[in-house]
């Protein structure tokens, strides 16, 4: 395995001509030292190719690993007195609403001596910068006063790419749209798959001397699938139900307001992976969300809109 100095730029790479042969990795080396401002244009045969560059990812969009449904998350990072910071010192704040996010929610994380104040969106990315100023106004004047030292604006993708592995070709991370609906989160899950393709190239190397996409479908993304796939699909259906309007926003307020449902929630992320929880526990916690979404009228819009689907169904097949 060979890995690429920091100071580089992933230009594209060509596939081999034949099935055993070398991919080609061509990349802009730079190097102050050597006086070329633009970079030196080199080339690298490698054996294997792990996409690790970001939800931009050129090494997908090189080996045809398909598009994906994506939200701008965007955040400030402000400086506030240190008084004001003091309220942060053991707390992190979520906000929910259309003035902060039609789909997704605003917040307000401590950053070690600031804070970021942050929304994010699918639906409405151009009209970031107005729900921006609605969290802005939420925090109000917790925030109040505060120097604004960096601005930042990221895609975050919304569900994992058709096609992760191509060939001798593995992406990971957010190159494979390995980040969580609901939370945002992604780093666990950028480090968990990094690690989960570089164990399946090296076991298959000692075990045969080579990589092979059988090898990297099997030991790496089969592993990847039987572990978080259900977890992925679980919290969209969350995402789908409780973000899609204020009437799910204030369900999922009141539910969060269970000590239990607050537990689980805990340690589901604590430990990446649906924590099995206790029997009447769950049962109680299934009582009180149908209770949650009947008061809130989740239940009766997410009815009309399967009658709506079920209504163009129909139409479309009585088309001649």
């Amino acid at each position: 395995m060979i890995k690429l100095p920091a100071a580089v730029l992933l230009i594209r790479y060509e596939a081999p001509k034949e099935p055993n042969g070398s991919y080609v990795v061509h990349y802009n080396h730079y190097d102050s030292s050597n006086g070329k401002v633009g970079g030196e244009k080199r080339s690298l045969e490698v054996d294997a190719i792990v996409g690790a560059d970001g939800a931009n990812s050129r090494v997908a969009k090189d080996m045809g690993a398909g598009d994906y449904e994506y939200a701008i998350a965007f955040q400030e990072r402000v400086k506030i007195p240190d008084d004001k910071m003091a309220y942060y010192e053991e707390r992190a704040e979520m906000y929910v609403g259309d003035d902060v996010s039609p789909d997704f929610y605003g917040w307000v994380f401590p950053k070690c001596d600031h804070v970021a104040v942050g929304t994010g969106t699918v639906a409405a990315k151009p009209e970031i910068k107005r729900l921006q100023s609605g969290i802005r106004a939420r925090a109000g004047p917790k925030v109040a006063g505060g120097r604004v030292v960096k601005v930042e604006a990221h895609p975050i993708p919304e569900h994992p790419r058709p096609r992760r592995v191509v060939g001798r070709v593995a992406l990971v991370g957010d190159a494979a749209g390995y980040v969580t609906r609901c939370s945002g989160e992604g780093i666990y899950f950028a480090a968990k798959s990094g690690r989960l393709c570089g164990q399946a190239m090296a076991e298959e190397w000692a075990r045969t001397g080579a990589v092979t996409e059988a090898g990297l479908r099997r030991g790496y993304l089969r592993r990847w699938d039987d572990e978080f796939l259900l977890m992925f699909r679980f919290l969209d259906l969350l995402q789908r139900v409780f973000y899609g309007g204020n009437a799910g926003r204030e369900a999922l307020v009141e539910m969060c307001a269970d000590e239990y449902v607050q537990r689980r929630t805990f340690e589901s992320y604590l430990y990446k992976r649906m924590v099995p929880g206790e029997p009447w526990g769950d049962l109680r916690l299934l009582w009180r969300t149908v209770g949650s979404m009947v008061r809130c009228g989740v239940i009766g819009r997410e009815v009309e809109r399967l009658r709506r689907l079920e209504g163009q169904s129909l139409e479309r097949a009585e088309r001649p």
